[in-house]
Formats: structure tokens, C-alpha cells, sequence
């Protein structure tokens, strides 16, 4: 059994508390069409990562903000059917004081606050999403700015994550990384402290003035 302990954790949203992969791949297979790129090759790359930053590999500079918008436009557009809770994950929550935890996204904090309703998981005190952050995941901004919201350093925080780019994030934040493999392989999530299928092999200790992650 692994243990990791720190003072607060970090969940990353999608992928790693919420499925949402229908209602995103719908939403970039539209997109693609529209701008002729290659939508299997927009798969590998757009998942844990800010719009902007996935459309900027496919498209002209010129084109970049109105296609950036319309996948955004998109994205709020689109329905939540399918959007649900991934294992382990409302249980893990429960078991956590509301103050001893935050969600870090690449997504716009709206559209990721609905996608949390959409799977019945409690909201976060503390959202840091895409409209947050200068620079999105693998840089390590949006982990840091989290932290010190919650009033700690990143290095004595619990990240939880699903993609590379979020788990590079964290382990570059000086985090503990805790990665579920439910849209990676354990080979791709390897640079994280610890790896597991998913939440249901993990569970929480909360004391007043921190927590642990105990692997099963």
C-alpha cells in the first residue's frame, strides 16, 4: 500500500473525477469537420489541456482566436448526456472536508462547474480553471495558483490527475502526484509518484490540518 500526505489535495476534473469523453469528443469531432483537422490526431493531444493551447498545434495564428472561440462555444453548447462520475470519486470527495480540497482544470470554469453538477459531485470552495492561468498544463501555474489560494506551497499538496500534461504540471508545482489510469496507460502517467485505475483504489484520511491518499 502506498501513502502519499500533504496538507490539501488538488483534483483535476475531467478524466480524473468526472467521464466526460462523450460529450468532448463531440464536441472536437465538430470542430475538426469545420476546420479540416485531423480529428484522431486532435484526440491525442487535446485531452488535460487548455482549448487555446490544443487548437494552436492545428491552426494558423490567424485563425487561432475565432477557432479557439467556436470550440468554446461548442463545448457550452453542447448537452451533458453521458457526463458522470468516475469511480471512486463521489466517495473520495464525501470523506474530504470541503476545505481540504480544490479542483484544477484546463477548462473553462463554468463549463467544468456544470460538468461536476451534471455527475451529482460536490462543487470545490476553490475552482482554478482556464481562464485563470496565463500559461495552461504541463506548466505548473494553474497548481502553484491553487496552493497559495488555499494558503500553502504546492509542495505540500496532493495532486490527483489523469493526463501527462497535468501530472507534469503537478510534479513541476513540487506536488505529490496521485494519477488514475482511466484515459492514459500506466506507461504515459509514469513520471507520477504513485499510479492506480482509478479512485475507487484510494482512500482518504482528513485530520484538522491535513490529508492522505493510502493506495489499495
Amino acid at each position: 500500500m502506498a501513502v502519499l500526505r500533504g496538507k490539501r489535495i488538488l483534483f483535476d476534473i475531467d478524466g480524473t473525477l468526472v467521464d466526460s469523453t462523450a460529450t468532448v469528443e463531440r464536441s472536437w469531432g465538430t470542430w475538426a469537420d469545420e476546420y479540416d483537422v485531423d480529428y484522431e490526431q486532435v484526440l491525442k493531444v487535446c485531452h488535460g489541456r487548455r482549448t487555446e493551447d490544443t487548437v494552436a498545434q492545428f491552426v494558423a495564428p490567424r485563425q487561432r482566436v475565432a477557432a479557439t472561440a467556436r470550440l468554446l462555444a461548442l463545448q457550452e453548447s453542447a448537452d451533458l448526456e453521458g457526463v458522470l462520475a468516475l469511480p471512486g470519486a463521489r466517495r473520495l470527495l464525501d470523506a474530504l472536508p470541503r476545505t481540504h480540497w480544490a479542483a484544477v482544470t484546463s477548462g473553462p470554469r463554468s463549463l467544468m462547474a456544470a460538468r461536476l453538477a451534471a455527475a451529482r459531485l460536490p462543487a470545490p470552495e476553490l475552482l482554478i480553471g482556464a481562464e485563470d492561468v496565463s500559461t495552461g498544463k504541463p506548466d505548473p501555474e494553474s497548481y502553484l495558483k491553487a496552493a497559495a489560494a488555499l494558503g500553502f506551497e504546492a509542495q505540500d499538496c496532493l495532486v490527483v490527475e489523469d493526463a501527462p500534461a497535468g501530472v507534469g504540471a503537478g510534479r513541476a508545482a513540487g506536488a505529490q502526484v496521485l494519477a488514475v489510469t482511466t484515459t492514459h496507460s500506466a506507461t504515459e502517467l509514469s513520471d507520477a509518484h504513485v499510479v492506480v485505475a482509478d479512485l475507487s483504489c484510494v482512500s482518504v484520511e482528513a485530520t484538522g490540518d491535513g490529508v492522505a491518499l493510502l493506495t489499495t
